[in-house]
């Protein structure tokens, strides 16, 4: 057995697609489908909740879900390509579904929720249209992952908990079920952990706060919380600040190569529009298609091979470790591939832009969505700066 397998729960291994044979079928058929309405649900800042019943419609609400609970428990090749399947037709829908299937993933693997309310949480997602994300961004301390202690305070009661804070960028908002807030307990030595918080719950609201650049449609709206009150139960976990932070090598490589699959898809359906029009557009002077033209076939070839290396570097890890090739430092290797990666799906986009001009700039091509979705990636933890500096350490062996 594997390091990997030792690991990891039985029910977190990825068993193949015998029980759902027709998935990338389904994917390929909602991409096409959602791709008619990203444009509007873009320019207005909607959320797509259609989209999601789709998807649970489909099916593919439970990849990441243990079987014992009625999950499908995918491994991760699947479901990055089910996440890239969905990005070539809405971006935003894509992110906030890899955030759902992130957070099951997580609790897949965690030894701190309570097994009913870990079974209660499985069984909503299986059978409605039930998601889950974390919020743990706020105002003053920005994204914890530079470091820092949160602002929202979790109050022990006799009965419970009692959460008060602001939440920022909280992807999916408009239709969690459930977050998982990160918090600070009011004891004389303050304790951090994550709560899970039913949405229904008085005290808790959405603020809509969410205009952004790109990814419109994701609904990152702020989360408020003012004495909103969980059973004991929904502590998740919760260790002195003093204690070294948790560390899980295992999901922090889903996460990067998630979210590198979610932009290659983006930067994909780019391509793909652009070959279109270059066969489309045939400008009086020529009398035939740009696609004729040896520089567009050039920089065409340029694109390709930007998603070339992407498929390759995100899917070769991630089969790796479907298959149980686990090193120590598998994280870092993932956090690599996702600086390599977004910067190539950034590029590959910038190169299409700049091969066409004015036209990919307009509002009416979904090329000028695709680049500002694209630009995205930048944002997501770990940052390109973090990982540089990581990978550098590691070289140059400092702590």
């Amino acid at each position: 057995m594997s390091q990997l397998e030792q690991a990891v729960p039985d029910t977190f291994v990825a068993k193949g697609l015998e029980t759902l044979p027709n998935i990338y079928d389904r994917v390929e058929a909602l991409a096409k489908d959602f791709a008619t309405r990203a444009g509007g649900h873009d320019k207005d800042g909607s959320f797509p909740f259609e989209n999601f019943t789709a998807l649970h419609d489909a099916e593919l609400l439970n990849l990441t879900i243990p079987r014992e609970f009625g999950g499908q428990c995918l491994g991760l090749s699947t479901i990055c390509q089910v996440i890239e399947g969905i990005a070539r037709g809405d971006a935003s829908t894509a992110l906030v579904l890899t955030m759902h299937y992130l957070q099951h993933a997580h609790a897949a693997r965690s030894r701190h929720w309570h097994p009913e309310v870990y079974k209660r949480l499985c069984r909503e997602s299986i059978e409605g249209i039930s998601l889950l994300n974390a919020a743990r961004v706020e105002p003053e301390l920005g994204t914890p992952a530079r470091g820092g202690l949160p602002a929202t305070i979790a109050e022990r009661t006799t009965e419970g908990w009692r959460l008060t804070g602001h939440k920022q960028y909280t992807t999916g908002s408009p239709i969690l079920s459930y977050f998982v807030v990160w918090a600070r307990t009011t004891e004389d030595e303050p304790q951090v952990g994550s709560f899970l918080v039913p949405r229904d719950l008085p005290g808790l609201r959405i603020v809509e706060t969410w205009d952004h650049l790109g990814m419109r449609a994701t609904g990152s709206h702020d989360l408020i919380l003012e004495n909103v009150f969980i059973p004991s139960e929904y502590a998740l976990n919760i260790s002195p600040i003093s204690a070294a932070p948790s560390f899980d090598p295992l999901i922090s490589t889903w996460g990067s190569l998630t979210v590198s699959a979610l932009y290659l898809g983006v930067a994909t359906s780019a391509r793909d529009w652009l070959a279109k029009y270059l066969w489309e557009r045939s400008p009086s002077n020529l009398k035939e298609p740009l696609a004729t033209l040896p520089r567009f076939q050039t920089a065409v070839g340029e694109i390709e091979a930007l998603l070339f290396a992407n498929n390759r570097l995100i899917y070769s890890l991630a089969q790796d470790i479907d298959k149980g090739k686990y090193e120590p430092n598998v994280g870092l290797q993932a956090q690599a591939v996702k600086y390599l990666t977004t910067t190539n799906s950034i590029r590959a986009v910038e190169i299409a832009l700049e091969l066409i001009g004015n036209p990919g700039l307009s509002k009416k091509n979904p090329l000028e969505r695709h680049y500002r979705d694209v630009l995205c990636s930048r944002i997501h933890t770990p940052q390109n700066d973090v990982i540089c500096q990581s990978l550098g350490k590691s070289v140059l062996n400092v702590k």
